[in-house]
């Protein structure tokens, strides 16, 4: 069998005793054996995604340069160069998957060699085939409570409606439905989506709804909100880090987008990312590669991107506070979600699952949304959408009653034409935001959350108004 071939499998079988992440698993082979290889091969082709084999380092290098691989089963003694000063070598210019090295040797000195060059687990010579199998089935599992962790960091900053919502778009309005037929038609191909709208719209449950609609579906789905990571950190977390490549960087580090490789990428407010970034990020796109901070190497990832923002990213290209190139990349398919006012009848369906919802969450009793609730929740205009009526609610459940003194009428109707030249948008969003604050006792941050809106947006409003 020629050292270059590839073995690859549409549906390989897997091996339940081995661990369910076998059968997905992207392996390279490196060993100037052809029997050891022929070994690996027939004992690991079966049962993973993708195999390649390597007789040397110069072509372990050139695949690693073209394809990621979730693990390397790489030999120690081979000609000109050993293992692990190969995977020394690799580690430095940016190479991060788990590396398993076979040596023959079982000395301390090659234990402590592997170990610093950053090889995650070695075997010994001769082995049988189920050693190496569980070897690999312990790195895949490593591998995989890693990235489930660092996921779990972005998944926890999801607002508590978009967690609560986040399988499906509920609704049967006419705009909601149109949404949920668009996202059905593109859910099942590659193209980026862009998702515009207000805060508070369901963005990110739009964005999970096209994952879980897609192939991708059994993959990981990666939310970021670009406005809360620091604009000197952005590059770090997104694209990871080699051990010194800056202050503070004492190990590698895979980034996000490794993270949600072959899943999807929902990066939120893509509008409050640095000029620098949207740069990288193009390249991104345009390449499918990934160069880590202090890297040399581009690391090729697989990921379906849906972007999302509440700002005008046409204004911001024209003001020069965002790329055209990259408006034009990211704006492939665009679904505008709608606001809460423009539902119908969507606010007393959503008001109901959240009353139950949150009834059981929060071990309170329901309180039953009566005809005086119905009235007032269809009369206000919702400016914070749908996060503000998940806040109404549990804000209700706490009460043991309907706030409906908070539920100003601000919808105008055909008898309030006179009062609207006096009454404007602007002064009834101020009067509610400033008695919220008031309600608050003043702390931003809680009337924020109340308000389904973001504190800067309160700041920003405050110091218009000189409050």
């Amino acid at each position: 069998m020629p050292a270059h071939s590839v073995h690859r499998l549409s549906e390989p079988d897997g091996d339940p005793e081995f661990g369910p992440w076998l059968a997905q698993a992207s392996i390279l082979v490196v060993d100037d054996e052809p029997g050891m290889r022929n070994f690996l091969v027939r004992t690991l082709g079966p049962r993973c995604k993708r195999l390649e084999e390597a007789a040397d380092t110069q072509e372990a290098t050139r695949k690693l340069d073209k394809h990621h691989f979730d693990i390397v089963i790489l030999d120690n003694i081979m000609p000109g160069k050993s293992g692990v000063e190969w995977l020394a070598e690799q580690r430095a210019i940016g190479f991060f998957a788990d590396t398993i090295l076979m040596t023959a040797f079982a000395d301390l000195e090659t234990a402590i060699q592997a170990l610093r060059a950053g090889a995650a687990d070695f075997v010994l010579k001769p082995f049988r085939s189920n050693q190496i199998l569980n070897a690999v089935a312990r790195c895949l599992d490593r591998v995989r409570l890693q990235r489930e962790n660092q996921v779990l960091r972005y998944q926890l900053r999801a607002a508590a409606d978009q967690m609560l919502l986040r399988d499906r778009l509920i609704g049967e309005s006419e705009a909601i439905m149109r949404v949920r037929e668009t996202i059905t038609r593109v859910a099942p191909l590659p193209t980026s989506v862009l998702l515009t709208g207000a805060s508070g719209t369901g963005k990110e449950v739009a964005a999970r709804s096209l994952h879980s609609l897609s192939d991708r579906a059994d993959k990981p789905f990666v939310p970021v909100n670009c406005a809360a990571i620091p604009p000197d950190m952005i590059e770090s977390e997104l694209f990871g880090h080699l051990k010194g490549a800056f202050t503070g960087a004492e190990r590698a580090r895979e980034g996000i987008f490794m993270h949600a490789q072959e899943g999807t990428l929902f990066l939120d407010e893509i509008g409050d990312l640095p000029l620098p970034m949207q740069s990288k990020l193009l390249r991104v796109l345009e390449d499918r590669r990934v160069r880590p901070v202090g890297s040399e190497r581009e690391v090729p990832v697989d990921l379906r991107f849906v972007f999302a923002t509440n700002a005008d990213l046409e204004r911001l290209v024209q003001q020069g506070q965002f790329r055209a190139d990259l408006y034009f990349r990211i704006n492939v398919m665009q679904i505008h979600m709608p606001p809460l006012n423009d539902r119908g009848n969507d606010v007393y369906d959503l008001a109901e699952l959240f009353m139950q919802k949150l009834s059981r969450q929060l071990g309170m009793p329901p309180v039953p949304v009566d005809a005086a609730a119905r009235a007032a929740l269809g009369r206000y205009d919702w400016p914070g959408n749908v996060r503000e009526l998940h806040n109404l609610i549990e804000r209700t459940l706490i009460l043991g009653r309907f706030p409906v003194e908070h539920l100003v009428n601000t919808r105008q109707t055909p008898g309030d034409a006179a009062d609207a030249a006096a009454d404007s948008l602007a002064d009834m969003e101020r009067r509610h935001i400033l008695g919220m604050l008031r309600e608050t006792g003043g702390n931003r941050d809680e009337a924020a959350r109340r308000l389904g809106v973001s504190r800067k947006t309160i700041d920003r409003k405050c110091a218009a108004w000189n409050v």
